[in-house]
């Protein structure tokens, strides 16, 4: 008797495990199928699509996030490194390179204009990677200096002034812009397809080679990863780094959607992003989390956000509510954190004691 009620607790307490292991996906089923039933035309095509290209934008951004959580760190740059790269894709197009030494202006062709601020959000999360690893400042300090220096920049690149109407000029050969963020390709925004690729390139990164495992074995224990041989401050660079890249993608999709560059594009992303990626079970001690995750967490996001709206409640209490969310999937997950200790506390000591009994 006593022994089948201790399998069926056990049965218990791993269904419960499960649940929580699964909250986010469960998580996103639920708020789908009440703003299903609350939001008239909530599960129509069009607004489907919709909220993927809204979801898309915070994917991109939530997987550099995770790789950074995961790695030990956080980058509150994020959202600035977006409004600067916007602002830098918009002054190539409109007013091209000026070399007034020389006395020339270059205008680039799209396809290099898009390169070229790509590689910029690499160098400023290399720039991040940098202060933390080699100045040993604080990954916070490092990432909120950066904030600062890229939102002041990106209002410098114009004087706070718009870049507008970013179509580019077709006797310069940089037309083309509008489709980043606007396109479709077999039925799909152009974003969706970019967020696609991304997630399966991070996942299969983070699973499957040793660059993944060496960012989780940093996030989880940077004294271990050092004695086991692990170059840790190489990977804390290739983090912040992707960070960078996908913030920088972030930033020309907005521009591009806009068809205009405004050095406030990205105010507070940051939080969305790292609220995303919490959502989706990554912890923030790190060393915990997976790509995911994090797209689930942005998706959630990207529907509460839709479908709040949809059903008229107020931007204030939206705001509201997204905090309240966030909240409870740390205390959830602290929560799954601390009875995967006691379990493991309990299988210790019942091996301990069989082998006690051994001997």
């Amino acid at each position: 008797m006593a022994a089948e009620v201790k399998k069926n607790a056990n049965i218990g307490f791993s269904l419960g495990m499960l649940v929580l292991k699964l909250r986010t996906l469960i998580a996103f089923f639920a708020v789908m199928i009440v703003f299903a039933i609350i939001a008239p035309n909530f599960l129509s095509i069009g607004n489907l699509i919709e909220m993927a290209k809204h979801s898309a934008i915070w994917a991109i951004l939530a997987m550099g996030m995770a790789y950074v959580i995961i790695g030990g760190g956080i980058d509150l740059s994020v959202g600035s490194i977006a409004g600067l790269c916007g602002m830098l894709a918009g002054g190539l197009i409109v007013e091209g390179l000026q070399l007034p030494v020389f006395g020339i202006v270059i205008y680039f062709h799209t396809i290099m204009i898009i390169l070229i601020v790509l590689l910029i959000g690499v160098l400023l999360g290399a720039i991040n990677g940098l202060f933390i690893t080699k100045l040993s400042v604080a990954p916070f300090i490092a990432t909120l200096g950066m904030l600062y220096m890229a939102r002041g920049f990106a209002l410098l690149r114009s004087g706070g002034k718009t870049f507008p109407n970013l179509v580019g000029n077709p006797s310069l050969g940089n037309t083309g812009f509008p489709f980043l963020g606007a396109g479709y390709i077999l039925g799909l925004p152009v974003i969706v397809w970019l967020a696609v690729i991304i997630a399966v390139i991070a996942a299969y990164v983070s699973k499957k080679t040793p660059l993944g495992r060496h960012v989780y074995a940093v996030g989880g224990n940077e004294d271990a990863a050092i004695l086991s041989g692990i170059r840790v401050d190489r990977i804390k660079m290739y983090t912040y780094m992707f960070s960078g890249f996908t913030a920088a993608l972030v930033g020309l999709i907005l521009a591009s959607q806009l068809v205009a560059s405004h050095p406030a594009t990205g105010e507070s992303y940051e939080l969305t992003a790292i609220a995303a990626v919490v959502l989706g079970g990554t912890s923030l001690s790190g060393g915990r989390g997976t790509i995911g995750g994090a797209i689930i967490g942005a998706l959630i996001l990207g529907v509460l956000n839709d479908g709040l709206v949809m059903v008229g409640v107020s931007s204030f209490w939206q705001i509201a509510i997204k905090g309240m969310v966030v909240v409870l999937a740390v205390i959830i997950d602290q929560y799954q954190l601390k009875k995967q200790d006691e379990a493991a506390l309990r299988e210790q000591a019942v091996s301990d004691i069989n082998g006690t009994a051994a001997a």
